[in-house]
């Protein structure tokens, strides 16, 4: 379907021909209709796929045909990011170049007061489009700047990735102060009971759009490295010897792992910049222009990056870590091969991340292939060996089942008194794997003297009750203790060497012993020396009252009264 059978506005269809869009993507296709049309509408569709214009577009169609107050703001795109509120401001800007009437203003957080400013100025003149994070807009409803009374168009852009950020609370508060006509939008990547729940809260007897999350394309060559944590940065630095290091992303889930990542790559006189929330906004506004113009070659960052920001040329994307979930990978991976280009994805699968991969593998229905890494970086964990079913489990270590294949008391999930353990959220599984393995590695076998198979094994408790006969204890390969009963032929249990020494004292002894050593320890106290002091002169008018006695003191408090 060409855009010149819709129904969009004329002036809208010159800035689609000068852009050199002839065609609509299946989701344009299905969407601009209805909306055309003023119906609420739901799409389910993946990042990359024209989601932006899909909405954009028949809503400056609508705007520029007019019937719409000039004073106030009559629409609200939502956005998760700031990069993607940007995004979404410079589409706008290119969509309605030939639309002098349709104002727009990108609204979000982290400027500075100047910014700020120019916001309450649009707000105040009535910006007719106002893409905005949930947070700054917040910001403005609360200082009364923002009046949202009269929004015509309500679009929720991302609108699973806004969920997973923690901003529900914030879209409902928002749509709370729409006015009951608002013609809503919303898309998503994903299509979890969240979303159906926000759906059904949102809108009114909406068309559902549903494309189908499709596998990556087809001309992105994936391969994965099953490699230990602290071999990621060898095989790095071994791609990055091999190959060209233009247009390269490296994505890790946490922030203090790309800033690390990044720190390494310059330090290996690489042109790299990081990406993540704890930048300022001019910070990440100029990281993202030196990479898209081609000023630095790698960009390590976390997820912000992952889903909406257009860069055509990517031409390697790196997964430091595995993402959590299968439509993350995607949408990593899809920064690249666009454009009808060629790209790479590399995956890094440490040991405690294989289940995971595993999930990624059978959404895509396929296998992915595995790369053998330098073999300067030694041996790697066994890919088809790994039980573990979360990055929670650690691949039992040390529990379930012992070395004969017995079931082992530890991995039952109970304690040694039968209590169920509480579980562990992955902050400390992870810190008390790091301190296990730390531990192991810090002690010797000679410390421990014990073969490698019996180390494996868990500890034992030692019984609370003693043993009835030290005999029977010793044979079992514990020490004897000392039976405090009697023994059945009358026998006077053992005594320890101490008790010997006790009862061969005389009487007295001991006593005396005991006070010449504190009176030992009294005489080092007195025996000290002690600084000199020198003392302080008082003056002989309270010398002499001091010397007075008690009842000469009384009778001045009397003659006083």
């Amino acid at each position: 379907m060409y855009f010149d059978e819709t129904q969009l506005n004329d002036h809208v269809l010159d800035a689609l021909y000068d852009m050199r869009f002839d065609k609509c993507t299946p989701i344009q296709e299905k969407c601009i209709p209805p909306i055309l049309e003023g119906r609420d509408l739901l799409g389910v569709a993946q990042t990359g796929t024209g989601k932006t214009a899909a909405y954009l577009l028949p809503i400056l169609s609508k705007l520029d045909d007019g019937g719409y107050p000039s004073d106030a703001i009559n629409c609200v795109i939502m956005s998760p990011t700031r990069e993607l509120a940007q995004q979404i401001d410079q589409a706008m800007q290119g969509f309605g170049y030939y639309l002098s009437g349709v104002s727009s203003v990108a609204v979000y957080g982290g400027n500075d007061g100047n910014r700020y400013d120019q916001e309450l100025k649009s707000f105040q003149m009535g910006a007719d489009v106002v893409i905005a994070t949930p947070g700054r807009l917040i910001s403005h409803i609360s200082l009364g700047s923002a009046d949202l009374s009269k929004v015509s168009f309500f679009v929720l852009d991302e609108a699973d990735r806004m969920l997973d950020m923690g901003f529900a609370e914030d879209i409902k508060m928002i749509a709370s102060k729409l006015p009951s006509t608002c013609q809503t939008i919303m898309f998503s990547a994903t299509m979890p009971d969240k979303i159906e729940e926000l759906a059904k809260t949102l809108l009114k007897n909406p068309v559902e759009v549903k494309i189908a999350v499709s596998k990556p394309a087809e001309k992105i060559k994936q391969s994965a490295y099953v490699c230990y944590e602290t071999q990621k940065i060898g095989i790095i630095k071994d791609l990055f010897r091999k190959g060209d290091l233009n247009r390269v992303i490296i994505f890790s889930g946490k922030k203090q792992k790309v800033k690390a990542i990044n720190r390494t790559l310059q330090q290996m006189k690489i042109n790299s910049g990081e990406m993540h929330s704890d930048l300022e906004q001019a910070e990440r506004d100029e990281i993202l222009y030196k990479f898209k113009s081609g000023q630095i070659d790698v960009l390590v960052a976390t997820d912000i990056v992952a889903r909406g920001i257009d860069i055509d040329d990517i031409a390697m994307v790196i997964n430091f870590d595995v993402p959590h979930d299968p439509e993350d990978y995607v949408h990593r991976i899809g920064r690249t091969a666009r454009a009808q280009r060629d790209g790479i994805a590399i995956t890094f699968v440490a040991e405690d991340e294989i289940y995971s991969f595993k999930q990624i593998e059978k959404f895509l229905g396929r296998e992915v292939e595995k790369a053998a890494i330098p073999e300067e970086l030694g041996e790697t964990p066994d890919y088809n060996a790994a039980t573990g079913k979360s990055r929670n489990n650690r691949n039992q270590r040390g529990r379930g089942r012992d070395n004969n294949g017995k079931n082992n008391t530890k991995g039952n999930g109970r304690n040694a008194k039968g209590k169920n353990r509480k579980p562990k959220d992955n902050a400390q599984a992870n810190a008390e794997e790091n301190n296990i393995q730390a531990n192991a590695e810090g002690k010797s076998a000679a410390e421990n003297n014990q073969p490698a198979d019996a180390a494996k094994n868990t500890r034992k408790r030692k019984p609370r009750r003693k043993p009835e006969n030290s005999e029977n204890a010793g044979e079992n390969g514990e020490k004897p203790k000392r039976n405090n009963n009697a023994s059945e032929n009358g026998e006077k249990p053992k005594r320890n060497n101490q008790q010997r020494r006790r009862q061969q004292r005389k009487p007295g002894e001991e006593r005396r012993q005991g006070n010449r050593q504190r009176t030992d320890r009294k005489e080092q106290k007195t025996n000290k020396p002690v600084a000199s002091v020198p003392a302080v002169k008082q003056s002989s008018a309270l010398t002499q009252i001091l010397k007075k006695p008690l009842s000469w003191l009384k009778s001045l408090g009397k003659k006083k009264d």
